[in-house]
């Protein structure tokens, strides 16, 4: 198996265990707290869980492979506006506070050397 296809599965895992265990099987209760303070509203529990339901879809789409370039540029967009979002209205809820939107840096760089990079020399090399 190669790099980019191993680093595929780990991204493809993170947005796994975000949507179904943090989201929609609620096992990280401070995804459900972001939510209820970012949007507010009675149905936080209902949008929480479309948006666990989304993020599977995401790891879904990401081991499909398909439209891999149009993926890895909704994946960098997605994951820049909800740490924005998260980094102005809810740091205290964020498990490294600020910080997180270092990680959120660093998982998109390595979105984007997988998906630019990484896809075009593994292409190259068979």
């Amino acid at each position: 198996m190669s790099k980019y296809h191993l680093i595929n599965y780990f991204i493809a895992a993170i947005w796994l265990v975000n949507g179904l265990f943090c989201k929609v099987l609620k096992l990280v209760p401070r995804h459900q707290e972001i939510v209820t303070r970012i949007v507010g509203g009675d149905h936080t529990v209902l949008l929480a869980k479309a948006i666990g339901i989304a993020e599977i879809g995401m790891a879904i789409w990401i081991v499909s492979g398909y439209k891999k370039r149009l993926n890895t540029i909704t994946q960098i967009a997605i994951i820049a506006t909800m740490n924005i979002i998260e980094f102005i209205l809810v740091p205290d809820l964020l498990l490294w506070g600020r910080y997180n939107l270092l990680f959120a840096l660093l998982l998109i760089v390595l979105i984007f050397y997988n998906g630019f990079y990484m896809k075009n020399t593994s292409v190259q090399r068979l």
